[in-house]
């Protein structure tokens, strides 16, 4: 799964939010390391949405304009909480294989 659909889950993991809000979200999950452009997040929803991970919550209009709130489907948090899994599990081999490199002796 690519960082921006982990976040994009993640973001909507508590409870359904409209897009701009996601975008808000996800910057704030990634320390303002991952800043979604409109079009990519909208596109990432699609392909989520088509991929049954989340799902539309409701639509409203404001000022106007329609407001659509997505949702994580329980599918959507399965995958989730197993890429959560997967994350940890490899940063924890990462680290092992950091402490190996410092404990290990350099060649002459």
């Amino acid at each position: 799964m690519r960082r921006p659909s982990f976040l994009i889950l993640s973001a909507l993991a508590l409870h359904p939010l409209h897009g701009y809000a996601v975008i808000q979200e996800v910057s704030r999950l990634s320390d303002d390391r991952v800043r979604l452009a409109a079009g990519t997040l909208y596109a990432a929803l699609d392909r989520l949405s088509g991929e049954g991970l989340v799902e539309v919550d409701r639509e409203e209009t404001v000022d106007g304009r329609l407001r659509r709130y997505y949702r994580l489907t329980d599918d959507g948090a399965t995958q989730l909480a197993a890429e959560a899994a997967r994350m940890r599990q490899d940063a924890a081999r990462a680290t092992r294989r950091l402490r190996g490199v410092a404990e290990a002796p350099h060649p002459a």
